[in-house]
């Protein structure tokens, strides 16, 4: 007969339904990178909400100057690490460059991060010509973050890592986007480095929960790459990245006060927005 282990954390998993209610409620989720089990327990015991193992490994892991690099192995590898300091924290992963160009890839791949790697969700790049992709997960029980906007993993055809979005044909374009993947079936939309404006009309527009980074304030929650914030980036902060090491006494307190601005949605400020 199976028992329950008696040392089991009594501290509720956030689920899918418990962020929507977040959205409909008016808190801001606040949501962080992570790509270890030491990092990753102390931002669950700081209380974010929802903790991505990023291909940004890439680049503040591994050294790489793109996230292209990161191979479905190394995503599963940090995955099972951040995993196991988890538990309260909703558990979303990237999917790396190439590893969903059609959707029988993807679906393997995706069930690899969830069976493997313990993912609750996975997140991809890309634009309406996903919804195929996004439609194929979904109806395999495969949770969905659509990720819009500055896509790093496209960083050589964007033509590097600026402002998405601008002009209004731009917008138009990211906005038809973003209601089509939530069309699809996507969970969540992720914006990230866009017009304070045309996040916020997206945020109004759909009924999922959208987090955003460099994407202004009025979105519904926000996410940061932990390195950033805390200030051990090598080289240059990206402007939307506040230090909140900048006056705090640990990690820890640091992404104490992340959440705390976060919620009170006094980050991001004027000085990390885009227009």
């Amino acid at each position: 007969m199976y028992t329950q282990p008696e040392n089991r954390s009594k501290t509720e998993k956030l689920s899918l339904t418990a962020l929507a209610k977040m959205k409909a409620a008016g808190v801001k989720l606040a949501c962080l990178t992570a790509y270890d089990a030491s990092f990753a327990a102390l931002l669950d015991q700081a209380g974010v909400d929802v903790v991505l193992v990023g291909d940004s490994l890439g680049m503040v892991i591994q050294g790489h100057a793109t996230t292209v690099p990161v191979t479905m192995e190394d995503m599963i590898y940090h995955s099972r690490m951040v995993e196991r300091g988890l538990k309260r924290a909703f558990f979303m992963v990237d999917m790396p460059f190439m590893s969903y160009p059609t959707p029988d890839i993807a679906l393997r791949n995706a069930a690899r991060l969830m069976q493997e790697g313990g993912a609750h969700m996975v997140k991809l790049e890309g634009s309406s010509h996903q919804a195929d992709i996004v439609r194929c997960l979904i109806g395999n029980g495969v949770p969905v973050c659509a990720h819009l906007g500055l896509r790093p993993q496209s960083v050589h055809k964007l033509g590097g890592f600026k402002v998405q979005g601008r002009g209004e044909n731009a917008a138009r374009q990211m906005l038809e986007d973003a209601l089509l993947l939530e069309q699809a079936g996507a969970d969540i939309i992720l914006l990230e480095l866009i017009p304070r404006a045309l996040a916020a009309e997206i945020t109004r527009k759909l009924h999922v929960p959208v987090i955003g980074i460099g994407a202004g304030p009025e979105v519904d929650g926000q996410i940061l790459v932990l390195y950033d914030m805390l200030d051990i980036t090598p080289g240059h902060r990206p402007k939307f990245a506040r230090n909140f090491m900048d006056g705090a006494s640990s990690p820890r307190a640091a992404v104490e006060a992340y959440v705390k601005a976060v919620r009170a949605g006094t980050y991001p400020a004027p000085e990390h927005c885009f227009d």
